[in-house]
């Protein structure tokens, strides 16, 4: 039986338990429709690139969780249903990962994906299998185009301890934004084929101020990863604090596709004065290869932004940062954020002579209430320069709108 099949089972048993089982099961569920409109361009600068990528496309996620049924052992499911289609596609202005590519460079017209997910909860803890979104410092979906990619496997977790947040499982397969399949993993710019990742760790607040991770992952025949985490959050005063935010991570070699070695270590110090952030992150990488993590996911680095992650054989990276959220000013739901890193000594063709910069700003505002409540907008710009890649300009504008089913 396909897992697809077995999410199926599961639904169907559900409808098929007794009334009173039932009342957590339905009571506690929910529902919604996210509308999302996204326009993306992205202008190449460096000579002899092609011209852009540009495309619109209009996306739909229908998202139905149950609740529990009732019991000692809770069971329930979840269902998301997701349709993409396009608005504008020249021929050769595909390839921005908001829809999947065609043969003639532009992209198709339209495409679709389910992600069905069976659960149970167990006092505290949980698990769930089937399609699979989280976030973790191992390993994270990403959500930044039309439609989110998603895992395959069993996600475990639990917090029977207090103060200790403990999380794991498996993954066999992955789901890019813009599929409808499901496809083995690699790692990114080290490239392999597996169909296999082991992680688990946890997270323990040591104080209601610090909070200290250690968690492992194995991507079968490519990588084993572990990576430790320090955060440390310190208020000082009224609508003041200061967070320090530490991360370790040690990369080698699974099996015998092929040696890894890299050491990723990063820093990031935030100061919140009422409205206002200012951030500055330290990234260095070192050994013989850059950092490894599932192609097409999140990497768990401090200078991973808009376009770059920064992690390139040797480099060093600074970051400088500035938020701001207009509630402090009474206006809440606009915010807007700056930032800048630039990175270097990054080894190329046998020296460390590589250098790049980027540069973000986003600018949203949610709607809080009235007719348009739920309404965001978005707009998000960046510009990359690079004396071993792209250089590029870049331009998303999203506007999207969730309507609460239930």
């Amino acid at each position: 039986m396909t897992s697809k099949h077995r999410m199926v089972a599961l639904l169907l048993a559900g409808g098929a338990l007794p009334g009173a089982a039932n009342a957590d099961f339905i009571a506690d569920s929910k529902a919604g429709l996210e509308l999302r409109n996204f326009y993306f361009n992205r202008d190449f600068r460096q000579e002899g690139a092609r011209d852009k990528a540009e495309e619109w496309a209009q996306g739909f996620l229908l998202r139905m969780e149950s609740g529990y049924t009732e019991g000692t052992v809770g069971f329930g499911v979840d269902a998301l249903g997701m349709l993409g289609y396009k608005l504008d596609s020249g021929d050769g202005t595909g390839g921005t990962g908001l829809l999947p590519a065609d043969l003639s460079g532009g992209s198709q017209d339209e495409y679709s994906k389910l992600a069905l997910t069976g659960k149970l909860k167990l006092s505290k803890s949980t698990l769930k299998v089937g399609a699979l979104a989280f976030r973790s410092p191992i390993v994270s979906n990403n959500d930044t185009r039309l439609l989110p990619q998603t895992f395959q496997g069993v996600l475990a977790n639990s917090q029977e301890i207090d103060n200790l947040t403990l999380q794991g499982g498996k993954i066999n397969r992955i789901k890019a934004n813009s599929s409808s399949d499901y496809t083995e993993m690699s790692a990114n710019r080290i490239g392999g084929n597996s169909d296999s990742f082991v992680f688990g760790g946890g997270d323990y607040k040591l104080t209601p101020e610090l909070t200290t991770g250690l968690h492992y992952g194995t991507l079968e025949d490519i990588y084993k990863q572990a990576y430790g985490t320090l955060v440390y959050l310190r208020p000082l005063g009224e609508n003041q604090s200061i967070k320090t935010d530490l991360r370790y991570a040690r990369s080698q070699e699974d099996g015998s596709f092929r040696d890894i070695d890299n050491k990723a270590f990063g820093a990031m110090f935030t100061y919140a004065l009422g409205g206002h952030s200012f951030g500055a992150a330290y990234q260095k990488m070192s050994g013989s290869d850059p950092f490894p993590y599932i192609t097409g996911s999140d990497p768990f680095l401090v200078n991973f932004i808009q376009i770059n992650d920064f992690g390139n054989i040797d480099e060093r990276s600074w970051q400088v940062r500035y938020d701001y959220n207009f509630a402090a000013i009474g206006i809440p739901g606009l915010t807007f954020m700056t930032r800048y890193v630039s990175g270097d000594n990054v080894e190329v063709n046998g020296s460390h002579d590589g250098k790049e910069w980027e540069r973000n700003m986003d600018i949203a505002y949610l709607f809080q209430s009235g007719p348009l409540k739920n309404f965001g907008i978005k707009w998000r710009n960046a510009s990359v320069r690079s004396n071993f890649g792209n250089d590029l300009d870049e331009n998303r504008l999203i506007l999207s709108y969730t309507l609460p089913l239930w």
